[in-house]
C-alpha cells in the first residue's frame, strides 16, 4: 500500500547457528533477527504473520500465525519493534519472504512485505 498513513518496512538480520545443526542429517539450523519500523502516520498493531520459506532444493514450506514470538505489538509512529526467532532447513543455502498483516489505528487493514532474504552457511557462496 502507498498511502503514507501506512508504511511499515521491515529489515533482516541472519545467522547461521552450527551448534543446533547436524549437517551430516541434512539439518541446518540458522536465526534471524527482524526490525520492523512504522514509519507511517498512524500505530499499527501487527496481527499475524506470513511466511515462505524456500531451501536449496526448492522445496517450500509456509507458515502462517498469530502475531510473532507469541506477540501481537502496537508499534506507535516512528518506534521499531525488533524480535528473534529461527528457523531449520535441509540445505545449506535458503530463502525467506513474507508478509505481516498489520491493523492502522483507524482501523485499516494493511500488508507490511517482507523482502526476500538469503540463509546461508557461511562458505556455502562463493
Amino acid at each position: 500500500m502507498s498511502d503514507p498513513r501506512y508504511q511499515v518496512d521491515v529489515s533482516v538480520v541472519t545467522r547461521f547457528l552450527p551448534e543446533q545443526s547436524q549437517p551430516e542429517q541434512e539439518r541446518f539450523a540458522f536465526a534471524y533477527t527482524v526490525s520492523i519500523t512504522n514509519n507511517g502516520e498512524l500505530p499499527a498493531k501487527l496481527l499475524s504473520r506470513h511466511w515462505v520459506i524456500t531451501d536449496g532444493n526448492g522445496k517450500v514450506q509456509e507458515v502462517r500465525g498469530a502475531g510473532v514470538i507469541g506477540q501481537q505489538p502496537l508499534i506507535a509512529q516512528g518506534e521499531t519493534y525488533t524480535y528473534s526467532s529461527g528457523t531449520v532447513m535441509a540445505t545449506r543455502v535458503g530463502t525467506m519472504q513474507g508478509s505481516y498483516k498489520m491493523i492502522s489505528e483507524d482501523g485499516a487493514n494493511f500488508d507490511a512485505p517482507i523482502a526476500p532474504f538469503r540463509l546461508a552457511v557461511p562458505g556455502s557462496l562463493h
